[in-house]
């Protein structure tokens, strides 16, 4: 657990002058305290940081929070936040707008009487540079994902089934210590390969088929993420073609993530790319998203991007993808670590596209 997190959390309560905030999203709890577990709120003061569980909990808090008083609630665990910020004092405190259910906001809110507690804070945005600590996490989680790709290059054949594929993907990222899937893994092969999230069918995978993978593994509770698309068989002029604009602008795009790029512009150069082609049209979502604790973060790289500087510390993927109704599709994604200079591939499995014959 780093301490510097904590002092992040706290200059951000003096400069929205507030004396505590109260933290409720279950990967803010992760990353603010080190704990792992549910049904849990974070107290953080000037001064003080309790973590608030019921007995369930309490000995795992204890061991991963060590920064954090535990407080072992046994009537209600909103209650017994309300109680503790009223002891300790607060007037104003803030509370994670995006991520408290109405509910549970309205109860606190009643019990903290003569309490301001109107403030929403945005704490995600305190995670977009990682850490040293995070980063080795990540990857970790990329290697895992590397390690599978090795393998299911030899499982795809025709005959099997997407959802086969999926298994097979997840199977091997546990063995290799994953500790589940980042997100629902998608399997997409020949006509439904022109779908950027189909997720894996029965649909059988025949001769010819692009097969669209896009996975990621969780360590540490940090993901990865990765696509490859392999061709079942020889490719067609028009699969080589296809892949071989998509595979450049995916490269251009890892030449071009620096400091002090925008999302927008890094976002737009690579939809020029593909208009050499012809096929920019065919590029309807966002180039990349950033991760960690969440398989989607802020910055992105999108039209919409409101990142306006990459920073050093920065996670992002490069993922730009081209998909014909009618005719299939694929898409080729690496994570990318924003480095002082420029970027750094973290996931390193072969981009070249590969005939499974």
């Amino acid at each position: 657990m780093n301490a510097n997190r904590l002092t992040a959390l706290r200059a951000l309560l003096q400069h929205k002058g507030l004396d505590a905030v109260v933290v409720t999203k279950y990967v803010n709890l992760h990353y603010f305290s080190g704990f792992r577990g549910d049904d849990t709120t974070l107290v953080v003061t000037k001064d003080e940081a309790l973590l608030v569980t019921d007995n369930r909990y309490t000995e795992q808090a204890e061991k991963q929070a060590p920064l954090f008083t535990v407080v072992e609630h046994r009537h209600g665990l909103l209650k017994k936040t309300a109680e503790l910020l009223l002891k300790l004092g607060c007037q104003h405190v803030g509370f994670e707008g995006r991520a408290i259910v109405y509910a549970d906001y309205a109860a606190l809110k009643g019990w903290l009487t003569g309490v301001d507690f109107s403030v929403s804070l945005d704490l995600d945005a305190l995670r977009q540079i990682k850490d040293e600590e995070e980063i080795g996490y990540i990857r970790r989680a990329c290697a895992i994902a590397d390690k599978v790709f090795e393998d299911i290059v030899h499982f795809i054949r025709p005959g099997r089934t997407e959802i086969e594929v999926a298994a097979r993907l997840e199977q091997v990222m546990r063995e290799a210590g994953s500790e589940k899937p980042s997100f629902d893994t998608i399997v997409a092969s020949g006509l439904r390969s022109s779908m950027p999230h189909g997720t894996a069918t029965e649909k059988v995978i025949e001769a010819g088929d692009f097969v669209t993978m896009d996975y990621g593994a969780k360590f540490e509770g940090y993901c990865s993420d990765i696509t490859r698309t392999v061709c079942v068989g020889e490719a067609t002029a028009r699969q080589r073609e296809v892949y071989e604009a998509v595979l450049g602008t995916q490269e251009m795009v890892l030449a071009a993530i620096a400091p002090g790029k925008s999302g927008k512009e890094i976002d737009a150069a690579s939809r020029e790319f593909l208009k050499k082609y012809g096929l920019a049209q065919y590029f309807g979502h966002g180039l990349g998203h950033s991760l960690g604790l969440e398989i989607h973060e802020e910055p992105r790289l999108s039209p919409s991007s409101t990142c306006e500087h990459l920073m050093p510390g920065m996670l992002i993927t490069d993922e730009p993808g081209v998909y014909l109704p009618g005719w299939g599709g694929l898409r080729i994604e690496d994570t990318v670590l924003v480095t002082k200079t420029g970027s750094e591939r973290l996931t390193k499995s072969s981009k070249a596209l590969l005939e499974i014959c």
